[in-house]
């Protein structure tokens, strides 16, 4: 007998500008993601939300907060959750986050669902962001990168 096994790659529901948020995933029981700055291009912001309770955070990938942090999500907060339903869904992104979220025309999903502010580290996030860009940086090959080795290549025995 011979199984296969794969990991599902789900095409975006719709095509992002990866200029803004160049980076989101939703891991760690939360909704995550790199947001460029609006102001300094050599800035960018590490976003966080935590499934269930909707605490956020964000700061300089050195850890300094966002000011724009003053009691409700920030404008990258809002970015990032706009990114994750166009790279997710809203149901999937709901369903993650822990809440029944609805389609908006404004597609400000963090307007209705909020928790409180949360300090949580952005090294994390960013280094798994820098790990995703090096990828880039690798030249065309079809042979297998050795970090990625533990996903089977074709049938297993």
């Amino acid at each position: 007998m011979h199984a296969r096994s794969t990991a599902r790659v789900l095409p975006p529901v719709r095509p992002r500008k990866l200029a803004k948020v160049p980076f989101v995933e939703l891991a760690d029981a939360r909704l995550q993601g790199v947001v460029s700055s609006g102001s300094d291009i050599e800035r960018v912001y590490v976003s966080s939300i935590v499934a269930g309770t909707l605490n956020y955070h964000c700061s300089t990938n050195n850890n300094r907060p966002c000011g724009g942090l003053r009691g409700h999500p920030c404008k990258h907060l809002l970015s990032l959750a706009d990114e994750a339903v166009l790279q997710y869904g809203y149901e999937r992104v709901g369903r993650y986050l822990g809440v029944d979220l609805v389609e908006v025309p404004d597609q400000r999903v963090l307007m209705h669902h909020v928790g409180v502010h949360e300090v949580s580290a952005a090294a994390t996030v960013f280094s798994r962001f820098l790990r995703h860009l090096a990828y880039l940086e690798l030249p065309e090959s079809a042979e297998p990168l050795p970090e990625l080795q533990w996903f089977p290549a074709g049938e297993v025995r």
